[in-house]
């Protein structure tokens, strides 16, 4: 709620929104949707080169526009003859664009952009910002990152990212709505990492994962654990994980005749590096949405 509150507080002094999202559909807040008819706004898609191709959505193609002085960029960036254009080469120009197009109202004066930079927890936002400032300024970062949610604690005081526009953006925090439209919701952010793992459950978390890779007949992860066929449950696939990568524990016992110290398999462990393997594409190319 705070972050919210913080949030809209800066959006009255904000030519653009920029939105980072891991998924275009699950991985958006619905609470940061009102305030976009009402300033240009940029999606930006990142991940996209661990998305499956042939279920890419439409949303996500390259200059595909959407009403309200809207534009959607994806982190794997479409080719202008044979080379790729990266993301942070197409958002200044493309924000400078839409400002340019659409009314400033009390800013109209002011020659300086300014950008709010919006999204779910740990989207990339804030390592955005510092890659827009690499590229046009040739300074480091300005701004915290890490790979788990919540680094960002506060709305922050402006960044200069460009000269040439003259271009300031503002890092937000992560902010999840209060409540999840449906658990499926919850479960594609937790698989993102926009939700801590420990909160849901690493072994709930693999669950949901194995259900979905079979559904979409992604069975990269029988070539990756070398298992036999692919599995319709957790537990023999986590054993096989916990074995083949010595993910073992050991525990103590109370018996009749005392402790007995034993070692067994760490499931928690294995469901880990299950979650693991695929945010690194290593189970192959998936989409959630």
């Amino acid at each position: 709620a705070a972050g919210l509150r913080q949030m809209r507080l800066a959006l009255r002094r904000a030519d653009c929104l920029v939105e980072r999202s891991h998924i275009p559909l699950s991985g958006r807040n619905p609470a940061l949707q009102e305030a976009l008819g009402i300033r240009p706004h940029v999606l930006v898609l990142n991940k996209m080169d661990l998305a499956d191709p042939r279920r890419q959505p439409v949303s996500a193609g390259p200059g595909q526009g959407r009403a309200g002085g809207s534009r959607v960029v994806s982190q794997a960036a479409w080719a202008q003859g044979d080379s790729p254009v990266p993301v942070p080469l197409q958002v200044v120009p493309m924000v400078a664009r839409l400002v340019a197009d659409g009314p400033r109202y009390h800013r109209a004066e002011s020659s300086e952009h300014n950008i709010l930079v919006i999204g779910v927890p740990n989207v990339g936002k804030s390592s955005l910002i510092n890659s827009l400032r690499r590229l046009h300024l040739k300074k480091g970062k300005a701004t915290a990152v890490g790979g788990e949610p919540g680094v960002t604690k506060a709305v922050l005081s402006r960044i200069q990212v460009c000269e040439k526009p003259l271009m300031y953006l503002v890092d937000t925090p992560g902010v999840l709505p209060p409540r999840l439209g449906d658990v499926e919701t919850g479960m594609k952010l937790a698989l993102c990492g926009a939700i801590r793992d420990h909160l849901v459950g690493e072994d709930v978390m693999a669950d949901y994962l194995l259900y979905t890779l079979n559904k979409q007949q992604q069975f990269g992860y029988v070539r990756r654990y070398g298992l036999g066929q692919a599995c319709d449950h957790i537990e023999p696939l986590l054993k096989h994980v916990a074995l083949a990568q010595g993910r073992t524990q050991k525990v103590k016992v109370l018996t009749g005749t005392g402790n007995v110290n034993m070692t067994m398999l760490n499931y928690p462990a294995a469901a880990y590096e299950f979650l693991r393997d695929f945010r690194a594409g290593r189970l192959g190319r998936v989409t959630l949405d």
